[in-house]
């Protein structure tokens, strides 16, 4: 296994997931569109980083170093760092100073270096601290709700908020879903009906824009490795 990739999910209403990835030797690694933005620590031949992530509206590749061990945590829709917009982290990031072992900054202080089972604790230490904030109009339509205020003023503060439309997030979470389902052994079929697609080539292009597989190469576990919880690729 060139990449040995895991996520979990989190009980803390700040976190989506938190994900650890480890590389045994070098790689080629697809990232999948997200709509969250996220913190990633990782370490390299013993030096430590720290970097921001933004969503991102596209697949892509990324090398991955043999050794480099990962750790992410990935936000919930909606909130956003204090000194930085996250419409201004869309398709982009941006790495984090000073950064050691231990310890790494942000927004004008310093904080623990989690481990993958301390991320709440650093996020609620961030959210105490006003470091990160959230937008809660964003979490209100989320669950369906309906804001007293015109559609177009909703766009806006949705958009402000995650850098991304409704329709954007959408589209995105609906083809990770779809590739989860695939790569688990369910029917193409039953995918394109279940999440509403409106045929098979609408899927295609969705699963080819966002996430950079087919789905034979979800149901195969082919392709290479990926930034999804889904079965991996031998590689020899």
């Amino acid at each position: 296994m060139a990449l040995r990739f895991e996520t979990r999910t989190s009980d803390s209403s700040w976190v989506d997931t938190v994900w650890t990835c480890t590389s045994e030797q070098v790689a080629e690694m697809t990232s999948v569109a997200t709509v969250s933005w996220g913190l990633v620590f990782w370490e390299l031949d013993g030096t430590a980083h720290a970097s921001v992530s933004g969503p991102e509206t596209r697949t892509g590749t990324a090398p991955v170093p043999q050794g480099a061990t990962f750790t992410g945590i990935e936000f919930a829709v909606g909130t956003s760092l204090r000194v930085v917009p996250t419409p201004a982290l869309v398709d982009g990031g941006l790495e984090l100073p000073d950064t050691t072992r231990r310890t790494f900054r942000l927004d004008g202080a310093r904080w623990q270096t989690p481990r993958p089972d301390d991320a709440e604790a650093l996020v609620a230490r961030l959210v105490r601290a006003g470091a990160v904030v959230r937008d809660p109009l964003v979490a209100e339509v989320r669950r369906g709700q309906h804001p007293a205020m015109s559609g177009r003023t909703v766009e806006r503060r949705f958009r402000a908020a995650t850098g991304l439309t409704q329709g954007a997030v959408r589209q995105i979470e609906r083809a990770r879903t779809a590739s989860g389902l695939l790569a688990a052994g369910a029917p193409v079929a039953d995918v394109v009906a279940g999440l509403d697609y409106f045929d098979e080539p609408h899927l295609a292009r969705a699963l080819r824009r966002y996430v950079g597989r087919t789905a034979r190469q979800l149901r195969d576990g082919t392709g290479g490795a990926i930034a999804l919880d889904v079965a991996q690729p031998t590689t020899s």
